[in-house]
């Protein structure tokens, strides 16, 4: 039996910090598991989280400097984990990096953090750039987990991530189908950064706003809910679509509203597909009063794994897929993205 032992570094669009998960995946018959060895969350200096928060803003010369100086931290931060956890016998690195655009209809999206330079700093294999090939083969590039969904997490109707946005895959006839379901932490972190918070722990600040009722109905009103899947959201869409809308309007009246906005999406994919349990992941599972929104609003019985899992489940399937990668097995699914067909993706260093 092979075993391989994999490293995935993931960067979420809310840029709480770099998840680093080292795992280890063997095959019993036929079938993928895997175990968690060690996982952290590093935080970013502020000065780089600013960078990349304010990357899209940048001229190319500057982009191509972050590009570099972004992929030799995630070099140097990944030695300093493996050399703290003293991991050994490590088969490959696979790299998501930080998007900065994600533009599937003009057959582009940038994810920066040069893999060539995290392969120089820790002389082993690395893998990276898994969404560029999707998009050149007319997909959206998004979402890429449902491979490790499929193959690693097939016990539950449909699996969930609370990130930035709220993602969702699950299987129709035969078929696993993934979209982007609505903006979350990547709305709810900013208004909460605007009265002084990282975040709104908990829903504590949303709970004690009030639902602004004209907002709610322009929010669930906008075109992207009624498009059918495959579909994706970048932080361009929320620019575009979500922020001009709140002018005028107290921040925990936001908050509130938009709590609510998130429930409802999420909770009427449920209902449609009458889900009997969904895996729940992501950073948004801390948020009680979000979670109790969505329970209010479905029958579909919420699973919340432990915080191994609803911490690094991204990472952890980005380190399978390098390894699927490696291979050369299938690591994205046409059916969840769109693309022409099942692919291979990520390049090599």
């Amino acid at each position: 039996m092979t075993i391989y032992k994999a490293i995935g570094l993931m960067s979420g669009t809310s840029l709480d910090g770099l998840d680093i998960c080292f795992a280890k995946f063997w095959k019993e018959n036929s079938d993928w598991k895997f175990e968690i060895i060690k996982a952290e969350t590093i935080p970013y200096p502020k000065i780089l989280e600013e960078q990349l928060r304010n990357s899209i803003h940048l001229s190319s010369e500057d982009l191509l400097a972050l590009h570099s100086e972004y992929g030799f931290y995630l070099g140097k931060i990944t030695n300093d984990f493996i050399k703290r956890n003293q991991l050994s016998e490590i088969d490959l690195i696979a790299s998501h990096g930080h998007t900065v655009f994600h533009q599937p209809q003009r057959k582009f999206t940038l994810q920066i953090g040069d893999g060539r330079a995290i392969k120089l700093q820790t002389k082993t294999p690395v893998i990276y750039d898994f969404r560029s090939q999707d998009v050149l083969l007319g997909g959206n590039g998004a979402p890429l987990v449902p491979i490790g969904d499929e193959m690693l997490f097939s016990d539950y109707d449909a699996c969930l991530n609370l990130g930035g946005f709220s993602n969702i895959s699950f299987k129709i006839n035969d078929k696993r189908i993934a979209f982007d379901i609505a903006p979350v932490n990547i709305v709810l972190n900013k208004l909460a950064q605007e009265l002084g918070k990282n975040y709104d722990e908990n829903g504590d600040l949303a709970k004690k706003g009030e639902i602004n009722i004209q907002l709610l109905e322009q929010l669930n009103s906008l075109e992207f809910y009624s498009l059918s899947h495959p579909k994706s959201l970048g932080i361009e869409w929320c620019n575009e679509n979500i922020f001009p809308l709140f002018s005028g309007i107290e921040n925990v009246d936001l908050l509130a509203t938009f709590t609510e906005h998130a429930a409802e999406q999420i909770s009427k994919i449920f209902n449609i597909h009458q889900f009997n349990k969904v895996l729940f992941t992501g950073g948004g599972t801390y948020n009680r009063f979000l979670i109790e929104k969505i329970k209010n609003k479905t029958q579909t019985e919420i699973i919340i794994p432990e915080k191994e899992i609803i911490d690094f489940k991204e990472a952890l399937i980005f380190a399978f897929m390098g390894i699927l990668r490696l291979n050369n097995e299938t690591n994205v699914l046409a059916s969840a993205t769109g693309s022409l067909h099942d692919h291979s993706s990520g390049i090599i260093a």
